[in-house]
């Protein structure tokens, strides 16, 4: 019979192996530290933080405060934790919760997201959680509230910088930001592998759609384009 001591450790590192960052977190945090002068000072949030290594990354580009937000109680727990180790803890708050549920009210200077929005359902992968990736059958089901409440929540020259699969739509969420007075720009756009455990649940609906154009075959190999997008209020430059 194993420990609890022995079994507590093993859960932890279950954990966070499945937080574990991918080529989206490599990318967005590759965005922010080019620009880096919109971090310096700044009070930051992050919708699905996750493992909370791009809190970290914030704050190591001089950001004045971090705040987090996760529906894993996992994942809360270990963004205090990496946030705690490398001396972010006192000007951190991290909150398990839905969306802008924690943060009603509140306004920040920037606010990141890669949130899950590849067009699957939760279902169980190795190694993940089941909120992995999952953003519902058309890819949207968290990417269309988060555009929809993040007016309320940008302060004054406030900007947003987000990952965007490029096959859910980048224009219709041009045309929910436009609702509410915010532009959207592409930052940055790069090829990330899709392994066919993600593949395999993809909507059909929407695979067939972007084949060929941002996603793109080689035999077994796929690869999607993806998208790092800065938003920004109407007329104000990014």
């Amino acid at each position: 019979m194993l420990k609890p001591r022995l079994v507590q450790d093993a859960k932890a590192e279950l954990a966070l192996a499945a937080l574990r960052p991918s080529e989206y977190t490599a990318a967005l945090i590759q965005v922010l530290q080019a620009k880096s002068g919109a971090v310096r000072g700044a009070k930051v949030l992050e919708v699905g933080s996750g493992s909370g290594v791009v809190l970290a990354a914030l704050g190591e580009l001089g950001a004045a405060s971090l705040c987090g937000i996760d529906i894993e109680e996992d994942a809360v727990t270990s963004g205090m934790l990496l946030l705690a180790e490398l001396g972010h803890g006192e000007t951190s708050e991290l909150y398990l919760g839905d969306m802008w549920l924690p943060v009603a009210a509140r306004r920040f200077d920037l606010i990141v997201a890669n949130l899950p929005h590849f067009p699957m359902e939760r279902s169980d992968v190795p190694g993940r959680l089941p909120t992995w990736s999952a953003g519902g059958s058309n890819g949207r089901a968290l990417l269309d509230p988060f555009l929809e409440g993040l007016e309320a929540h940008l302060a004054g020259g406030g900007r947003a910088i987000i990952t965007h699969n490029a096959f859910v739509d980048i224009e219709r969420s041009r045309e929910i930001l436009a609702g509410f007075g915010l532009a959207l720009s592409i930052a940055l756009t790069t090829l990330v592998y899709i392994p066919e455990d993600k593949l395999s649940r993809m909507s059909a609906s929407v695979l067939a759609v972007p084949d060929g154009r941002s996603i793109h075959r080689y035999g077994p190999y796929a690869f999607g384009e993806m998208h790092i997008v800065e938003i920004v209020r109407d007329g104000v430059a990014s």
